[in-house]
This record gives structure tokens, C-alpha cells and sequence, in this order.
């Protein structure tokens, strides 16, 4: 990899301070340029506006998705503008690059049938029932990341306050917990986490059976065995139960602002999503039921 983008990578995750998955994120796009540049001979330091949209335009023509194009052109962003602002060049060449149109489709939600469905499946009666039964509760009673969800340590639970702490380095939220759920975690603090650790100094608060941190590929897994347990027959992620949560709420009478804060999500854009998710189910509701719809 070249020292420049070394120095980026080391900049992103000693300053800016982001996780493992989105520092990936970065080093694969990158990679994938650099490549790109070596097999034109154009050093990146030398890298024009016209170099990165034929880049860009070779993606598109190995069939990637203009999803994968506009990521890969927001790490040359990012990229470029940290080496002119260490003066390693004079202006940025990726600035005014276009990213591809995107159609944004609105996100899969079970419906309350299918979560009911699928948060029955993990059955408390033995370590591995009382951690998932908990792990699926928690995820849908939040509406965290599955990385969140994970990195999450028992000394961010309160049980008797009912809520979670959660830190994802950029934004701190106390997010509150039902009832539900608050009794998933306390029977599953109480008789599977003690009998899973096995160093008194792990304070991770999901462990798989050796008794580490669970992993984020770990759940998904899980996941998907539970889900065709459940009958569900569209594929769903991790991320499928935070959709959830956010639309359930909101078609419950929560506001857009709370649900925000929630989330975590940094601009109440990103929350509206949801707003159109619940109105274009309400339209199809209303084209059914009204007798002149």
C-alpha cells in the first residue's frame, strides 16, 4: 500500500477515531485506485479530475453498483482533501467529480407479526437461549447497530433505570429500554453471562461459547438461523430490526426529533426516511380500505 495512504489510514483511525469496518471501508476503495493509477502509471500525487472519472468509469463498466462508485469517490475525497491540507498537493482533484445518481430505495421493515415471530425463537432454558433471547430483544428495543450492539460492556447497563448507554465515538446516547427487554437482560446477566466469562477481567457484555467478545459475524449468524426459523422469507440484517424499530415507532405516534436522537443519527434527513416509509404504507392501506380511494 503506499505510504500516503498509510498516512491516511494511520490519520483515520488515531484522529478521527473510526471504527474497524468503516477504516476497511476506506483501505479497500483505496486499494482499489491505487491499482487503478500504478496500471496507468499516474503517480497519486499527480492524480487529475479526468484520471478519477475514468476511474470511476471503469468501475462502472465492470458492472459495480453506483452505490460502490460513490463510496469509492467519497474516499478519493477524502483522501485528496487530507493531502492538501498536508500540502502534499495544491487542490483537491476528486472536488468536483460527480458522484452517480442514486436511487434511494426505502428500507425492508418486518411487520409487528415477524418481529413477534422472530424475538420468540432464542428459548431461555439454556446459556446460548438466555444471551440470544437477549441480544434480539436489545437490538430491537433500541434500534442500535449491530456493532454497537456488540461493543456494548455490562457496565453500559442500568436495569434498575432501564435504559443503555451507548458510545460509537462520535455520538454518546442514553437510549431507554422496555420492560421486555430489561427482563431478557437480567436473566441473562444473572444465569448465562456468569457461567460464559472466563476471565473476571472481560467486561464485554455479549460472549460467544469461549467465553470472548461476540463478533458482529457471529450474531449475523445467529440471525439468519432464527430468521428461517421464524418463517421469514426475505433475507433481513442486523440493520433490518434498527428499520424496524425506527418505523414501528413512528407509526406509533413518536417524533421524528426522538427517534433522531435514538438513532444517533447526525442529520434528521437520514430519519426521514422513515416519514416516507410509513406514508407510502399508509397510501397502500388507503387504497385498499376507501371505498373511493
Amino acid at each position: 500500500m503506499s505510504v500516503l495512504v498509510k498516512d491516511f489510514i494511520r490519520y483515520l483511525e488515531n484522529e478521527k477515531k473510526l471504527t474497524q469496518n468503516t477504516l476497511h471501508s476506506y483501505e479497500h476503495d483505496l486499494h482499489t485506485f491505487v491499482l487503478y493509477t500504478e496500471a496507468e502509471a499516474v503517480p497519486l500525487d499527480k492524480v487529475t479530475a479526468d484520471v478519477i472519472s475514468d476511474f470511476l468509469a471503469s468501475l462502472k463498466a465492470k458492472g459495480r453498483a453506483n452505490t460502490t462508485i460513490s463510496r469509492c469517490l467519497a474516499s478519493l475525497k477524502c483522501f485528496y482533501a487530507y493531502l492538501e491540507s498536508k500540502n502534499n498537493i495544491s487542490s483537491n482533484p476528486a472536488g468536483k467529480v460527480k458522484s452517480p445518481k442514486i436511487e434511494k430505495k426505502l428500507p425492508y421493515v418486518l411487520t409487528p407479526s415477524e418481529i413477534e415471530r422472530l424475538l420468540e425463537q432464542p428459548v431461555p432454558i439454556d446459556l446460548k437461549g438466555f444471551r440470544d433471547k437477549a441480544m434480539l430483544e436489545l437490538l430491537y428495543a433500541t434500534g442500535i447497530r449491530v456493532t454497537e450492539l456488540v461493543e456494548l460492556n455490562l457496565s453500559d447497563v442500568n436495569l434498575e433505570m432501564g435504559f443503555i448507554h451507548c458510545n460509537d465515538n462520535h455520538h454518546e446516547r442514553i437510549i431507554p429500554i422496555g420492560k421486555i427487554c430489561t427482563n431478557a437482560l437480567a436473566a441473562y446477566i444473572k444465569n448465562a453471562r456468569p457461567l460464559l466469562i472466563k476471565t473476571k477481567k472481560e467486561g464485554a457484555l455479549f460472549l460467544n461459547l469461549l467465553g470472548q467478545r461476540m463478533s458482529r459475524q457471529g450474531f449475523w449468524k445467529l440471525l439468519k438461523q432464527y430468521a428461517a426459523l421464524a418463517n421469514i422469507k426475505t433475507p433481513i440484517t442486523p440493520h433490518t430490526l434498527r428499520h424496524s424499530f425506527a418505523a414501528h415507532l413512528l407509526e406509533n405516534g413518536a417524533d421524528l426529533h426522538s427517534i433522531q436522537t435514538m438513532l444517533g443519527h447526525a442529520d434528521i434527513s437520514t430519519t426521514q426516511v422513515y416519514a416516507r416509509l410509513v406514508g407510502s404504507k399508509l397510501k397502500d392501506v388507503y387504497k385498499k380500505a376507501h371505498p373511493r380511494a
